[in-house]
């Protein structure tokens, strides 16, 4: 790496560090998604019983347990159990998560748009993306943790894809592992970012095969587009073999479970459109929810105002620059690389921008799926994204001036451009300063978290998300006794249980009808002296909670939670891909020399 490089890193963690200054206090703060330590404390007890990889939590839902993380994207929390093995607290874990979302989401922007407006282009953009109000939202009020990294991967993708596509001396072998590597990761970050982003990424590789396209219009015809669709091919189904240990079961099973209920009442997608108000004029901040009437609204939704702004000068610039050309327009557009991509991200922001209003419902009506999206205006993740990476071109528009003097400062000759980026910046991070905080940081420990009311209140947080669908209701109260005698008489004894399993004795004097109360998801199944008994769910069991019936006798029962057979296979397909991964990083001295 380049010392510029060097240096242009070293800048971008100031600006992150500065961005989460109030994250190194001691403590925590308050946000919506307040699930964060406790996820983390779910991953935790799975990795010390074994359970990898993680999929039923054991104390959330009231205490019953359930599927969250068949469901539910792991990446953040893995990482996490990287940085508790090092000793953070719990506290201290999921703040440095924050952190780190920040400074890795301003280091993938920086190298993507490094490739189209240089080094201090990439800079702009990175600090840009950073410093954009949406993702303040996202840490500070939100507490959006997956939605925050799945920001890191839209900037990596897209410049890995495009070093694949545009590379043409064959050694690309180490651009196909990249990009089914970051593929992979947004998989494993947020489900809704991949519906979201994954159209446009199509768009994004057939804009850019068509630039570097040599021969016939038909694909079948042009070896080069042959060649490089089929490295495409490889790398996704690639990412998708890295992933599917969570894709595929999140993707087959969620049939199992209330996920319904995500998409009615506050959670329709209807009542979360924002106004042109909020999005471009508004500097409204808050730390409340979206709520249906926009002068209710307790959070911002703002693009931005130097984002916007900018986008129209620079867009603007670069369409009188295509028009003023000499030439045929199209081969003109075609064969300018810098245009292309910045128009495009342009369309792409204010497209998104569009997808946060009530105008773009017919959009919604037409693609059904779009409503798991729940809130529109997420669409400002790849608003934010794109109009930062837009940003960088100030650069290169004040890169083309010419000053025969120059700026004389101390006998230093200072670009132009470099006053008016560094101007930028300045001005940026005095508009936006005071969003990236939080509303308060408490005195809170690990210790106090998990105990009393802050224990009962993240056991009952999200008690809907991806509830099995044998509970007709969510229960109402937390677990008083792990084990019930509904009917019969007998004593239970020796309680055991760990993340995705439970065992205990028992004294049958009188058969007995015996509720193990955690919830029943397949494939619970329970043993009673080693031998497999049958699991049902009584008419009257509301909580969905599994029975058995147990003879007379002293007994030892054990329950565990075992994979399916699309858990199983997604197992087997992932650690093939892995296995692949690491053989092939480990086996090939030299990866940037393997040519394919």
């Amino acid at each position: 790496m380049k010392l510029k490089d060097k240096v242009s890193l070293l800048l971008i963690l100031v600006f992150s560090l500065l961005s989460s200054r109030d994250l190194f206090k001691s403590g925590y703060f308050p946000m919506h998604d307040d699930l964060q330590m406790m996820r983390q404390l779910q991953m935790e007890k799975c990795f010390s019983d074994g359970q990898i990889p993680c999929r039923w939590v054991p104390d959330m839902g009231y205490g019953l347990g359930y599927p969250l993380f068949n469901f539910y994207p792991p990446l953040p929390y893995l990482m996490g159990q990287g940085i508790r093995f090092l000793g953070f607290a719990f506290t201290e874990t999921a703040k440095t998560l924050f952190f780190l979302s920040f400074l890795t989401s301003g280091i993938t922007m920086y190298f993507f748009a490094r490739e189209f407006f240089g080094r201090f282009g990439g800079l702009i953009s990175s600090v840009f993306y950073i410093w954009a109000p949406y993702h303040a939202v996202d840490v500070y009020v939100r507490g959006a943790m997956n939605e925050a990294w799945a920001m890191v991967f839209f900037p990596l993708i897209l410049w890995l894809s495009y070093k694949l596509i545009r590379n043409e001396n064959g050694q690309d072998a180490r651009w196909i592992v990249w990009l089914a590597v970051s593929y992979s990761l947004l998989l494993l970050s947020h489900n809704l970012m991949v519906l979201i982003f994954t159209p446009f990424f199509g768009i994004w590789v057939l804009l850019n095969l068509w630039q570097v396209k040599t021969g016939s219009w038909n694909i079948f015809k042009d070896p080069v587009w042959l060649r490089k669709i089929a490295k495409l091919i490889v790398s996704g189904v690639w990412s998708l073999g890295l992933s599917a240990f969570f894709t595929f079961p999140a993707a087959f099973e969620n049939k199992f479970t209330w996920i319904k209920s995500q998409l009615v009442g506050y959670y329709e997608y209807t009542a979360h459109f924002v106004s042109i108000r909020q999005l471009l004029v508004s500097r409204f901040w808050g730390y409340g929810p979206s709520v249906w009437v926009e002068a209710e609204d307790k959070m911002s939704f703002q693009i931005g105002h130097l984002h916007w702004i900018l986008s129209l000068i620079i867009g603007g610039v670069l369409l009188l620059r295509l028009v003023r050309a000499k030439g045929k327009l199209i081969e003109r557009f075609k064969n300018d690389r810098l245009s292309v991509v910045t128009l495009f991200l342009l369309m792409v922001g204010w497209f998104s921008a569009f997808m946060t209003h009530l105008r773009s419902i017919f959009i919604y009506q037409t693609i059904p799926q779009l409503s798991y999206i729940q809130f529109p205006w997420r669409f400002l993740t790849l608003t934010t994204f794109c109009f930062s990476f837009v940003a960088g071109g100030i650069s290169g528009i004040f890169g083309q001036w010419r000053f025969r003097q120059g700026f004389l400062i101390r006998n230093l000759m200072i670009p132009p451009q470099f006053l008016m980026s560094g101007f930028l910046v300045f001005l940026l991070l005095i508009i936006n300063w005071n969003y990236f905080r939080p509303e308060r940081v408490g005195k809170v420990t690990d210790k106090e978290k998990f105990s009393g009311e802050a224990w009962r209140i993240q056991q009952t947080a999200g008690i809907y998300d991806y509830l099995p669908i044998t509970a007709k209701v969510a229960s109402q109260s937390q677990r008083a006794n792990p084990v019930e005698i509904m009917q019969g008489k007998a004593e239970v004894s020796k309680y055991e249980q760990g993340s995705y399993w439970a065992k205990f004795y028992i004294d049958v004097k009188k058969e007995a009808d015996v509720r193990i109360n955690i919830l029943y998801f397949p494939n619970w199944r329970v043993f009673i002296d080693g031998i497999e008994t049958k699991v049902f769910i009584p008419e009257g069991e509301e909580w969905g909670r599994m029975w058995i019936q147990v003879g007379k006798g002293e007994h030892l029962i054990y329950a565990q939670f075992f994979n399916t057979l699309i858990r199983t296979v997604s197992n087997i397909i992932s650690l093939i891909s892995w296995a692949g991964l690491f053989s092939f990083l480990f086996g090939v001295k030299k990866l940037k020399n393997v040519k394919i």
